[in-house]
């Protein structure tokens, strides 16, 4: 479980990190916000394909890993229809720390939870290098989530160490969530198949669904499918490392 708490934790406060550059610079660029989502979205399809579905059906049988894969798809769909976090940099209109905001937090609250889930099946399961493994797959998609929120936070006139403080915090229920699927997956062993399996379509969603997309609409396409190779390739090069 220590494991696991920190892997969560050093994964959730990659949230921080990709909020820390706005306390030196004023604005990043489209194209390097569009390289740094890419590389994200690589590092996330190769866990997802080399780490967490072959541990999926490792650990269970082919019916439960379609069943959790689909429902991971399934939640993450209901969420992004009732809250829709990706949004929140194009609140432009938006001139002072109100509800409205306090909305976008609570969303990010809420999007943060399967991730934290899948990070605690990955360390619950067999595979002793698979929990890192995803730890740093949500990391990395945690960091341009940081920005994003960090963004939104500054142009609502939140102060910039404010704003760092807030970033911390949404990026904190990913730990507890974490432990909360450790130990779901250790008292009942056939959770973990199926949790593994959830983890997937959660993150295949968040690619194909936001992430993408995001990386195709400022006319940086080519630069970011570079950078999703490369977010491929390294997440490739870590799996074989930690086995």
């Amino acid at each position: 479980m220590v494991s696991a708490m920190i892997g969560s934790f050093i994964s959730a406060m990659a949230t921080v990190l990709g909020a820390l550059p706005l306390l030196f610079v004023k604005k990043l660029s489209e194209k390097w916000k569009d390289v740094l989502v890419a590389f994200t979205a690589g590092i996330m399809v190769s866990a997802t394909t080399f780490g967490l579905i072959p541990q999926a059906l490792e650990e269970s049988k082919l019916w439960i890993l379609t069943v959790g894969l689909l429902i991971g798809i399934l939640v993450l769909d209901l969420i992004e229809k009732n809250v829709p976090h990706i949004d929140v940099e194009r609140y432009k209109g938006i001139k002072q720390f109100d509800t409205k905001s306090l909305l976008v937090i609570i969303a990010l609250f809420i999007h943060n939870i399967p991730e934290g889930l899948s990070t605690g099946f990955s360390y619950a399961s067999a595979n002793e290098g698979l929990g890192p493994m995803i730890a740093i797959a949500i990391g990395a998609q945690n960091i341009p989530e940081g920005l994003i929120l960090a963004v939104f936070l500054i142009q609502s006139q939140v102060s910039k160490l404010r704003s760092l403080l807030i970033v911390a915090v949404t990026g904190l229920v990913e730990v507890v969530s974490a432990v909360i699927g450790f130990f779901a997956a250790s008292y009942i062993s056939m959770l973990i198949g199926f949790g593994l399996a959830f983890a997937a379509g959660a993150m295949l969603f968040i690619v194909y669904k936001e992430l993408i997309p995001e990386t195709h609409g400022h006319g940086f396409e080519r630069p970011a499918t570079y950078s999703f190779i490369i977010g491929l390739l390294v997440m490739i090069y870590i799996s074989y490392f930690f086995g």
